[in-house]
């Protein structure tokens, strides 16, 4: 499915102010937002492609990149590239909206485990373009990307060696503070753990304390045979590292097809067009097609092909799941555009013997359909 306008998505003009689109993309999330609807898939992609478009319009330089030259201006700026930008989670653009998620969902945008307030990192995503015929029978592509890794200085926990972490004396490790207004109780993040319930006494030189540092890292992906166009293969735990040595996220890795000169498909088939001449048509012939494999297969063309016939080849379409689908091939009848002194004296002898049809009726329109 195309991709839809920034603008469109958050329903904004392109004038519009930077606190206008905040508060498009503010309404958009917290209807959307996937604590809110677990298990609605349609709500997390409308989730997800909101977020994209807040982290390019909300951002200057992207807007104007993306103001000026479309989706191709910022490439790489929100996962959209054919290289090693993120598609970040969707918690990391929560910060501006802290105070809405935490009366929604119950305290911070950012989501923690079962164990302890430890929180999964980011997921990446990447995008790669695959000649068709890869698409068809797999294949296996090496990319690189940058991810927030593990700090190897500190193993991820953000500390100086030797020194640890102690609970937050304000929210005694909840990561969140109540605050009573009227009848209701109120949770919001603690301002001076910011939500992790921990304070790290010494943190560490190399990555600030974060637990995480920016690195290049290489993967082999491996497309399965009979990917469609747009399909995203995942690969789990290359995503961000999460911090404070919370688990890594996953990376998605989205593919787009070229186009092959010769072959289409739909679903399962393939299909290709071969040219044969007006005497194989009438009389009947025998010729040998290419498969996209590169196979040849002897195809018989019955006497008085008409132009467009199709001819099925079973299972020798795209394999997927255990079977295969079919390999279409449609004749198309070729006319001379020019004939040699003997072609055409035999071709003006054809047409006195068998007589010309001066007066031809129409032919019905379910025979042409059926062609």
């Amino acid at each position: 499915m195309a991709k839809r306008d920034y603008y469109e998505v958050l329903d904004v003009q392109k004038n519009a102010s930077k606190d206008d689109i905040k508060k498009a993309y503010r309404k958009l999330a917290v209807q959307y937002h996937p604590d809110k609807n677990p298990g609605n898939k349609e709500a997390e992609e409308k989730f997800k492609e909101a977020t994209e478009a807040y982290e390019i319009l909300g951002d200057d330089q992207k807007k104007a990149a993306y103001d000026q030259f479309g989706f191709a201006g910022v490439e790489g700026m929100a996962g959209q590239g054919d290289f090693s930008q993120t598609f970040r989670g969707f918690e990391d653009i929560f910060g501006d909206f802290s105070g809405i998620f935490d009366t929604f969902f119950g305290g911070g945008g950012r989501r923690r485990s079962s164990s302890g307030g430890v929180r999964q990192g980011a997921n990446l995503r990447y995008d790669i373009e695959i000649p068709f015929k890869d698409a068809v029978f797999g294949t296996k592509v090496e990319i690189q990307y940058t991810k927030n890794d593990s700090c190897s200085a500190c193993n991820g926990s953000g500390a100086a060696d030797g020194s640890g972490k102690k609970i937050c004396p304000v929210c005694q490790g909840s990561g969140q503070v109540r605050h009573s207004q009227g009848f209701f109780s109120v949770a919001s993040t603690c301002h001076n753990c910011r939500g992790e319930g921990y304070i790290i006494e010494q943190p560490c030189r190399d990555c600030g304390g974060g637990g995480t540092q920016r690195k290049r890292l290489k993967v082999m992906v491996t497309v399965p045979a009979g990917v469609e166009n747009g399909k995203r293969v995942v690969i789990q735990r290359h995503g961000d590292a999460g911090p404070g040595g919370g688990p890594p996220g996953d990376l998605y890795v989205y593919i787009r097809i070229k186009p092959h000169e010769f072959f289409e498909r739909q679903d399962l088939d393939l299909y290709c067009a071969v040219p044969i001449s007006i005497t194989q048509a009438t009389l009947g012939s025998e010729i040998h097609v290419s498969t996209l494999d590169g196979k040849k297969l002897k195809v018989k063309i019955p006497a008085g092909t008409p132009n467009g016939k199709l001819l099925r080849i079973r299972d020798e379409g795209v394999p997927s799941g255990g079977r295969r689908g079919s390999f279409w091939i449609k004749l198309m009848v070729q006319i001379p555009e020019k004939l040699s002194r003997r072609g055409r004296e035999l071709l003006e002898e054809y047409s006195r013997i068998e007589g010309e049809n001066e007066v031809p009726k129409p032919i019905p329109l379910s025979k042409i359909a059926d062609q």
